[in-house]
C-alpha cells in the first residue's frame, strides 16, 4: 500500500493559472446553455411576445387537464393553448401500426346479437345437425361441430327477463322461469317430484326417478352402505342426470360430482342443473369414451364407464332392474324380461372383476378391484371382455370406445393399490398425487407441484385484490378455467362457496387431467377450436390461461371469444392472463362486444411481458318479442 505521508498536498497540484482558465470555461458554458435555452422557449411557444422583458417564458407550473387533439398522435394542436406547453405522453406508435394490411382492416370490429330463437343455441349439439347422423348407439346424439365456415360470427342474446341466478345454496333449490324457460319437464316428471313451476320460478324438492323419500334421504341410504363421510370418495359421476338433485345435494357431504346428460327430449336437463350452481355438461354414452381420464372417480352410471372408475370405486345402480320382484308391475315389463335383464348386468360386472357388495331395497352396489393381480387370472374363465391392447387409457376426445377392459398399473403386491393410494379429502388437495409421484406426468415433479401450488395460492390472492366480485363470497357459483395444467387455480379457491370445471385442452403438451381428479377436483378435455358441450350462460367467471397463446396458430382468436361469450353469464367476469401483444389485440376485441375491461400489470410487477387482462361481460338481454329479434335491450 502506497504511503500516503510522502504525497504533495493536491491543491498544490494545479498551479494557479489552470484553476483560473478552468473558471473562465465555466462561466462561458453557462452564459451559452442559458441563451440556447432561452432560444428554444421561444421557438416552441408560438410567438416572440412570450418571453417578457426579464427575458423569462411565462410558462404555467400546471398542465391542463384535456388536451384536445385531431387523433392520439396529433401534438401540434399543443400550441392552441395560448402558448402554453403540453407534454405529449401519447404513443406514436401502436400495436395496430405493426398489423398487416388485411389484419389492420379487420379492426373495423362488429359483434352484433345473434337472432333471439339463438338463445339457447349449443353448437355442437344442434337438433338439426344430428339428424344427419346414425341413430344406431345414439350417435346422433354426440358431439357433432359446426365447420368453420358455418360458425356464427354473433352474440347469444340471454332470454328475454333474464335475471341473475339466485346466489348458493340457495340456488339448489330454485331457479328463474325467464332464465330456463321450459316447463315440460314438470309436466313429463310431475309424479317423480323433479322439479315445479311456481309462478315466476322453478321450484327443486330434491326428488327423481328413485328418490321417493328425496335425494338427502336416497344418499343417506347409500351411506349406510359405503362410506360417504371419511374423506375415501371425493369425485362422482352420474349419468342421465335428470336435474342433477343427486350431485347437489352430495355437496354437502363433500363429493363433488360430474353431472351429464344428452340434449334430448327431456328439454334443458343440463340447464336446469347449471342454472341451480350444480356442475354439469351436455353428454351421452354412445360410440365414444366420456372426456375424462382413467381412474378418475366413482360412479352412479351404467358398467360402461369401467375406464373412469378408479381402483376400489362404486358403481351405484338403483331403477330398473333392481328390486324388479317388487316394481315390475309398475314398470309395465313383465317379471321375466326384468330378471333377465339383472342377470346380464350381474354377469357383465363379473366379466369386469366387479364384486357386488350390497343390495338393499332399490339399490345395488358393486365395486371395482384395487388392482388386476386376480382379473388377469381370471380371464381364462371370463373371456369376454379381453383386456385392451396397450394404449394410452386417458386419450378421450374423440377417442373411440372399445369393447375391451382397460388394465390397470401394474402392482408389485396383491395388496397395493394400482396407480398409487390416493390420500382422504381434504389432505388429498395438497398431497402430492400418484401420477406425479410416480413420475407419469412428463415433467411434472414432486417439488414442482409444491412450488405451482403455492404460486396460484398467490395468484389468486392477487386477483381478489384486482376483482372484487372474485373476492366477495357468493358473487360467483359455476367458473371455468380453461388452460387448468395442474388445477392450480381451482385448489386456491376450494375455500370458496364456488366450483371449478377445469379444462385440460385436448392440444395440452402434457395431459394432466388424471392430476386434477387425483387431487378429488373435476375436470374436462377440450379443444377450444370447437365449442364446448354445455348450454349459453352456464357459467359465472371465466379463467383463461395462456390459452391464446396455445391457440395462436391453431383456430381464429374472435371464434375463441364468441365461445366465451356464449358461455359466460351476463354480469359475467374473464380474467385473461398471457402475453402483452395478444392481450391488446383481445381487448380491442372485448371493447367491441362492449366488456369493460382494462390491463393490469402481472403480480411481479410492470417488467413482466406477461400481463392481467380483466374483462366484465355487460347486462343485455334479447327484447321482449314484439320490439323485433334483433335488437338488445
Amino acid at each position: 500500500m502506497a504511503n500516503h505521508k510522502n504525497c504533495p498536498n493536491p491543491v498544490q497540484i494545479f498551479p494557479f493559472k489552470t484553476r483560473k482558465a478552468n473558471l473562465y470555461y465555466l462561466a462561458t458554458a453557462s452564459v451559452l446553455c442559458t441563451i440556447f435555452y432561452l432560444l428554444g422557449i421561444w421557438q416552441h411557444s408560438g410567438a416572440a411576445s412570450a418571453i417578457s422583458s426579464s427575458g423569462f417564458s411565462q410558462v404555467p407550473c400546471t398542465l391542463p387537464d384535456v388536451v384536445p387533439s385531431s387523433s392520439p398522435r396529433d401534438t401540434t394542436s399543443a400550441s392552441a393553448w395560448a402558448g402554453n406547453v403540453v407534454l405529449d405522453f401519447s404513443a406514436h406508435h401502436r400495436a395496430e401500426d405493426l398489423i398487416p394490411t388485411e389484419a389492420a382492416k379487420a379492426q373495423d370490429l362488429h359483434f352484433p346479437p345473434c337472432d333471439l330463437k339463438l338463445s339457447e343455441h349449443t353448437p355442437c349439439e344442434d337438433v338439426q345437425r344430428s339428424l344427419k347422423f346414425d341413430r344406431e348407439r345414439l350417435v346422433y346424439r354426440e358431439r357433432h361441430c359446426p365447420e368453420k365456415g358455418e360458425r356464427l360470427k354473433c352474440r347469444i342474446p340471454a332470454p328475454h327477463g333474464y335475471k341473475v341466478p339466485f346466489q348458493w345454496p340457495e340456488s339448489r333449490d330454485k331457479a328463474w322461469f325467464a332464465n330456463v324457460p321450459h316447463t315440460e319437464l314438470t309436466v313429463e316428471k310431475k309424479k317423480q317430484n323433479w322439479v315445479r313451476f311456481e309462478g315466476d320460478r322453478f321450484i327443486f324438492p330434491g326428488g327423481g326417478t328413485m328418490f321417493s323419500n328425496g335425494a338427502d334421504a336416497y344418499i343417506d341410504n347409500i351411506g349406510k352402505m359405503i362410506d360417504l363421510k371419511g374423506g375415501s370418495i371425493r369425485t362422482a359421476i352420474d349419468t342421465g342426470c335428470g336435474v342433477a338433485s343427486w350431485g347437489a345435494y352430495l355437496l354437502s357431504r363433500d363429493i363433488l360430482t360430474v353431472s351429464f346428460a344428452p340434449r334430448d327430449t327431456h328439454e334443458a336437463q343440463v340447464q336446469f342443473a347449471l342454472e341451480r350452481g350444480v356442475p354439469a355438461l351436455i353428454g351421452v354414452l354412445a360410440s365414444k369414451r366420456l372426456p375424462y381420464p382413467s381412474r378418475a372417480m366413482v360412479s352412479y352410471t351404467p358398467h360402461y364407464v369401467d375406464r373412469v372408475l378408479r381402483p376400489g370405486g362404486y358403481w351405484i345402480l338403483s331403477g330398473p332392474p333392481i328390486n324388479w320382484e317388487r316394481h315390475w308391475k309398475g314398470w309395465d315389463r313383465t317379471a321375466e324380461d326384468l330378471k333377465a335383464e339383472q342377470d346380464v348386468i350381474e354377469s357383465i360386472a363379473r366379466s369386469l372383476c366387479w364384486k357386488k357388495l350390497k343390495q338393499k331395497g332399490d339399490i345395488a352396489i358393486w365395486q371395482k378391484p384395487s388392482n388386476h393381480v386376480h382379473c388377469k387370472k381370471n380371464r381364462k374363465v371370463f373371456k369376454f371382455p379381453p383386456f385392451c391392447p396397450a394404449q394410452d387409457p386417458d386419450k378421450a376426445w374423440y377417442t373411440q370406445m372399445d369393447t375391451c377392459l382397460t388394465a390397470l398399473p401394474e402392482v408389485s403386491d396383491i395388496k397395493d393399490v394400482a396407480g398409487g393410494e390416493l390420500a382422504k379429502w381434504p389432505e388429498r388437495l395438497t398431497t402430492v398425487p400418484p401420477r406425479i409421484a410416480s413420475g407419469s406426468v412428463g415433467g411434472v415433479t414432486a417439488e414442482a407441484f409444491k412450488e405451482n401450488t403455492d404460486l396460484w395460492s398467490s395468484r389468486v390472492s392477487y386477483y381478489k385484490s384486482l376483482d372484487h366480485q372474485l373476492a366477495q363470497r357468493g358473487r360467483y357459483r359455476n367458473l371455468l378455467d380453461m388452460n387448468a395444467n395442474l388445477g392450480g387455480f381451482a385448489a386456491a379457491l376450494v375455500d370458496d362457496p364456488v366450483w371449478v370445471m377445469n379444462v385440460v385442452p385436448a392440444e395440452a403438451k402434457t395431459d394432466t387431467l388424471g392430476v386434477i381428479y387425483e387431487r378429488g377436483l373435476i375436470g374436462t378435455y377440450q379443444s377450444w377450436c370447437e365449442a364446448m358441450s354445455t348450454y349459453p350462460r352456464t357459467y359465472d367467471f371465466i379463467h383463461a390461461d395462456s390459452v391464446f397463446t396455445l391457440y395462436s396458430e391453431r383456430c381464429e382468436m374472435d371464434d375463441i371469444l364468441l365461445e366465451m361469450d356464449r358461455i359466460l353469464r351476463p354480469e359475467g367476469g374473464i380474467i385473461f392472463r398471457d402475453d402483452v401483444d395478444i392481450l391488446v389485440k383481445i381487448k380491442s376485441m372485448t371493447d367491441a362486444m362492449q366488456y369493460d375491461s382494462r390491463i393490469i400489470d402481472h403480480e411481479r410487477g410492470p417488467h413482466e411481458r406477461e400481463k392481467i387482462l380483466l374483462a366484465y361481460k355487460q347486462y343485455w338481454t334479447a327484447p321482449a318479442p314484439t320490439e323485433g329479434a334483433n335488437t338488445v335491450s
